[in-house]
């Protein structure tokens, strides 16, 4: 066989590479954007699914479906509809409403739910892009909001300098306890998963130590284990008034949204998180000093954590607060964080998702008596869904990321004999 002949077997054996548009096509539907989409649509429907198996209309239509099949199917659309349309109503915009000031009023109130989540998820985003897991959240808000609590009502200050310092005081205090967990994992390697879990019950039994205890967080001539009110100029004036529950604590979200952004993409410091969330030996051997990206990132991470019980403390409970104050949403910021896949922007938007799913599933209950628990498996199933990328391409049948695919065979080409 001559050489040329031989190159030309060997070279019909290669595929032809993909177009451009081929793999621009692939990389959009293949994208962990288009994932988490379809995740929340996949979440959706198993929702719709259970709300048809749950609701008692349903199963009397069902008793005579052989007789008149289409009550049946008209019961379950009406079931899964007319609870995702309280959802929508309870959640953006009520159109039974009778003007746009009062029909917006859901949309405010999904708002008020989302601003600490965006919060807390962004500090939990933070820890994941440098390799951290951050569950500590319950502690962190709980240090948090008894520091800027305690500021709030105990202290008398000008208006604004009451606020600024009440603030500060529960950032410096979300940032302390979370970087405790940064600098046991630089200096001794303890694992921050296992210290975050002990820490959240050391902040809890410690915040309620101190509201059952006179002269620290309980309320003076009160046995209640609460705090008094807040002072007046500590706390977060509202934006569109009296009467919308949505307060200043929203810009600040929107601020440190911009600001968790800058650091991550247009910084150094941010190119060194990065850079230790990626390969952490490799960072080390560039000249990185992992101990202290560890550090800073849990500071960061904490402080952003924590601002989610100060938005609380000083904005929706200004009457005072007792160790409920966190209402799971420290657990809830690493579902927000997953779904957003770790970036800000995308943990701004999930935020809003799960603050509709909390300001829609109370509508959605009081309107359709749906238990206000199928709205907590839709908010599980969508982060089951995003943990199983695999699953969600099988079931939508979307292409593999090109960086993934196996060899087409691994064996030797085939040479055809050639007779001489």
């Amino acid at each position: 066989m001559s050489d040329n002949k031989l190159t030309a077997e060997v070279a019909e054996t290669k595929p032809a590479p993909p177009s451009r548009w081929n793999v621009a096509l692939n990389e959009i539907l293949s994208g962990s954007i288009i994932i988490s989409i379809l995740s929340v649509v996949l979440a959706l429907v198993v929702g719709a699914i259970l709300i048809v198996l749950v609701d008692p209309k349903v199963a009397t239509a069902s008793g005579y479906f052989f007789a008149r099949p289409l009550d049946t199917l008209g019961s379950m659309w009406d079931s899964a509809s007319g609870a995702y349309s309280s959802l929508f109503q309870g959640a953006i915009y009520n159109f039974r409403r009778p003007d746009f000031a009062s029909g917006i009023r859901p949309f405010t109130e999904t708002l008020n739910f989302a601003a600490p989540l965006i919060v807390a998820g962004l500090g939990v985003a933070l820890a994941f892009r440098v390799g951290l897991f951050n569950i500590g959240g319950r502690g962190q808000m709980l240090i948090a909001a008894a520091c800027a609590g305690y500021v709030g009502f105990a202290f008398d200050l000008p208006p604004v300098l009451h606020l600024v310092v009440a603030i500060a005081a529960g950032l410096a205090g979300g940032a302390l306890w979370g970087g405790i967990v940064g600098l046991l994992k630089a200096r001794t390697g303890a694992h921050e998963v296992i210290v975050t879990i002990m820490l959240n019950y050391v902040a809890f039994y410690l915040v309620s130590y101190m509201l059952r205890t006179p002269g620290l967080l309980q309320a003076p001539g009160s046995n209640n284990p609460k705090t008094a009110p807040i002072n007046p100029n500590a706390i977060l004036p509202d934006l569109l008034g009296t009467t919308y529950n949505l307060n200043f604590g929203l810009i600040i979200v929107i601020a440190l949204t911009v600001l968790v952004w800058w650091i991550l993409s247009r910084s150094s410091l941010g190119f060194q998180f990065r850079a230790v969330g990626e390969n952490p030996n490799a960072a080390r051997v560039a000249g990185i000093r992992v101990d202290r990206m560890y550090i800073y990132a849990m500071l960061l991470s904490g402080g952003l954590v924590g601002m989610a019980g100060i938005i609380q403390v000083l904005g929706t409970v200004p009457s005072g607060f007792s160790s409920g104050i966190d209402a799971g949403i420290g657990f809830d910021a690493i579902t927000v964080a997953l779904l957003g896949r770790a970036r800000p922007w995308g943990v701004f938007f999930a935020g809003l998702l799960f603050g509709a799913f909390k300001a829609g599933g109370f509508a959605m209950q009081a309107a359709e008596g749906i238990p206000i628990d199928i709205v907590l498996v839709v908010q599980s199933l969508i982060v089951l869904f995003i943990a199983a990328p695999p699953l969600v391409r099988a079931l939508f049948r979307l292409p593999t990321p090109l960086g993934e695919h196996k060899p087409v065979s691994l064996r030797k080409p085939k040479l055809k004999a050639v007779a001489r």
